[in-house]
């Protein structure tokens, strides 16, 4: 074939197969909507209509959600928060006390830790009835040093929303990482300011991601949270839920970004 074509043509058919395979690889990494493919009937969860996705604040930075067709996962699984259900998928950010667990309960279908204990870079594509999971890695400071991949974001595609969790994340993002994330609605922030990212630079975190609605995590005090408030006030409009759950479609998402405070956070 080579010999029927000019070196210029030739190249260039080359250059539009490489473009191509990185975009396919692109799109499949990103958060691109419901799995068109259940399998098994879809049965709606308690108070999630089909369509929206429901999130429950447990503590810390850990989060229960529910799928329209009654996944349940629980984020940052630890040993000391328990949601009140056996979750279908946990997820663990960072091997830190109380962000993993090494005492999974029985039920759990499926465990998902955001490092590779044998110092490699984990990579999880998981889909599980309406729910579709990636995780992107990203590195941990502690003492001074640099533990590469040492945490993930995981990003959640359920109900038509992209809802990622930062987990323990401890720099700005790269390219890499947005490409990797694709298009974010709602986002779980640590804002801490002190034991991850310090709060200015989360806050340019949350610019480079542009969601729709940024939920605050990894508190610890008021004054902590009162303090990022202030800082992104600018930015963002406010709202406190009524409860530690909140339901969310991607048909109510506000025009204007917010920050939303689950009860509890």
């Amino acid at each position: 074939m080579r010999g029927q074509l000019s070196t210029g043509v030739w190249l260039a058919l080359v250059w539009a197969i490489v473009v191509a395979s990185a975009l396919a690889s692109m799109a499949q990494a990103a958060c691109i909507g419901v799995i068109a493919d259940r399998r098994g009937p879809v049965r709606l969860a308690a108070d999630v209509s089909e369509g929206a996705v429901s999130i429950t604040f447990l503590g810390h930075a850990s989060f229960l959600i529910e799928s329209p067709a009654g996944v349940r996962i629980v984020t940052d699984y630890n040993d000391a928060i328990r949601a009140p259900v056996t979750p279908d998928i946990v997820t663990m950010n960072n091997a830190h006390p109380t962000h993993y667990s090494d005492a999974v309960e029985p039920g759990v279908k499926y465990i998902l830790r955001g490092w590779d204990p044998a110092g490699g870079i984990t990579d999880h594509r998981l889909e599980y009835r309406d729910v579709r999971i990636h995780n992107v890695p990203t590195n941990v400071r502690e003492f001074g040093a640099t533990r590469y991949n040492g945490n993930s974001i995981f990003v959640f595609d359920i109900a038509d929303l992209c809802v990622a969790h930062l987990g323990h994340l401890h720099h700005l993002l790269t390219p890499s990482h947005l490409a990797a994330l694709g298009e974010i609605d709602v986002v779980m922030v640590p804002v801490d300011g002190v034991w991850t990212l310090n709060q200015e630079e989360m806050i340019e975190v949350l610019q480079q991601i542009k969601p729709k609605i940024v939920i605050p995590m990894h508190i610890f005090t008021r004054a902590t949270l009162d303090k990022f408030l202030t800082r992104i006030g600018d930015l963002y409009a406010l709202r406190n839920a009524a409860s530690r759950t909140v339901v969310l479609s991607r048909s109510k998402l506000p025009e204007k970004a917010e920050i939303l405070i689950l009860s509890g956070g």
